[in-house]
């Protein structure tokens, strides 16, 4: 008997097990990581494109404040105490604040 032989005897030959356990992994990885990943990344585009003047909101960098107006790319803000206005990316919001508010 040779070592291959040995080692295929060993080890069950290979075959199709391992083709399935891989994609099965693939299939695990893809329902838990990815799937709600992609689900979460939709529900933030869908609320970017729902912002209007008024609403509030609070960006990547910790600013609350309301919107004051809405251009292409570009969300100017007010800030409270001093009602700073203020350009930020509309993709720099994170969550609109006054949807919250009004189910409470």
């Amino acid at each position: 008997m040779t070592l291959a032989g040995t080692y295929l005897q060993a080890f069950g030959g290979g075959g199709l097990a391992p083709i399935v356990m891989m994609v099965a992994i693939f299939a695990i990885f893809y329902f838990l990581l990815i799937m709600p990943q992609q689900r979460k990344q939709k529900k933030w585009q869908e609320m970017l494109k729902q912002i209007k003047s008024g609403d509030k909101v609070v960006t990547s960098g910790g600013l609350t404040g309301t919107i004051m107006s809405v251009k292409d790319e570009v969300v100017v803000l007010r800030l409270p105490p001093d009602n700073i206005k203020l350009e930020v990316a509309r993709s720099s919001i994170v969550t609109l604040t006054t949807q919250e508010e009004s189910k409470s």
